[in-house]
């Protein structure tokens, strides 16, 4: 009978020896929104390319519901040995705020491994808005009701709208919220709402076809998918600067060498050449951090986004 020390040992080898050969069977990247927006694009991209790299096949689950809650939600409860990866962007920081229970824990309840990228958020409009400027845009909402689609309640783009439109323009044009960056734009090319808010890769086509205006980007400079388009700063709300990230988290007891792989791997993919064309194509800028420098990262992003919900008085209900 082998002593309890040597039984434990021999656990612990084959544990670290499971933990090596990762992946060693399918992985899912769980997406908390639906099909066709910005954080779908991504997680499709790297997934295809993980899927290659690690001779495994690497399955994008879409799980909406909740502005990205519940898909979070069953992320953080699930169990902690690298097979299912969460793929969320910048609403992950903002929902705790927003809601009362959104469910999880931003900062306890996940290991942070990669921002993956990141891309401004951008003001559009059905053409029938005879509007070419973001202050033509504020003037036209003096004069008679609008409303502005999202990709729904506590994404950055509600924030955007929320805080551009109400604290820092004063003009009140009604948010309607959808289930995802592509129902928003399908709803603003119908003509249902005359204005949307999203991240630039979900919207990019329908404006370089011409089924949808650009008014602003909301980014520090202007982007370079769209470079004539004026940001928020040129007109007239200098200084200002918002941004959706789409970042790769793991439930918080995931172990260290799992994250590290996952994180070098995803950084790799990013780097290729043909990743980034197609990144910079649809308007992100890919990013390649440490699982650390997202940690922190994530934690001044909580707080920011929770003095934006308090100061604009943004509301989950």
């Amino acid at each position: 009978m082998r002593p309890l020390w040597l039984l434990l040992v021999l656990i612990a080898v084959a544990a670290h020896a499971a933990e090596s050969a990762y992946p060693n069977r399918p992985v899912r990247l769980l997406v908390p929104q639906p099909p066709g927006g910005s954080t779908d694009t991504m997680a499709r991209m790297v997934g295809q390319k993980l899927t290659e790299l690690w001779g495994q096949p690497v399955v994008v689950d879409n799980r909406a519901g909740a502005s990205g809650n519940i898909g979070t939600a069953l992320v953080a409860r699930s169990t902690a040995d690298g097979y299912t990866i969460l793929v969320n962007s910048s609403v992950f920081a903002v929902n705790p705020s927003l809601y009362k229970n959104a469910g999880y824990d931003p900062v306890k309840d996940f290991a942070p491994i990669i921002v993956a990228g990141i891309s401004p958020n951008i003001v559009f409009v059905h053409p029938s808005v005879a509007v070419n400027s973001l202050q033509a845009l504020i003037a036209l909402a003096k004069q008679k009701p609008l409303s502005y689609a999202s990709a729904g309640i506590g994404t950055t783009p509600h924030l955007t709208g929320e805080l551009l439109f109400k604290t820092l323009a004063r003009v009140d044009i009604t948010h309607v919220p959808y289930s995802g960056g592509g129902p928003a734009v399908i709803a603003v090319v119908g003509a249902q709402t005359p204005v949307g808010i999203t991240a630039i890769p979900t919207v990019l086509p329908m404006i370089k076809n011409g089924r949808l205006h650009a008014i602003a980007v909301t980014s520090q400079q202007r982007a370079p998918a769209l470079p004539e388009v004026l940001t928020v700063a040129e007109q007239g709300f200098p200084g200002y600067s918002d941004y959706t990230w789409i970042a790769f988290l793991a439930p918080a007891a995931t172990p260290r060498e799992i994250v590290a792989k996952v994180n070098a791997d995803i950084a790799r993919v990013l780097q290729t050449p043909d990743a980034r064309e197609r990144l910079a194509g649809i308007g992100f800028d890919p990013m390649a951090n440490s699982p650390r420098v997202f940690s922190d990262y994530l934690k001044s992003e909580v707080v920011k986004w929770a003095k934006v919900v308090r100061d604009s008085g943004a509301r989950a209900d």
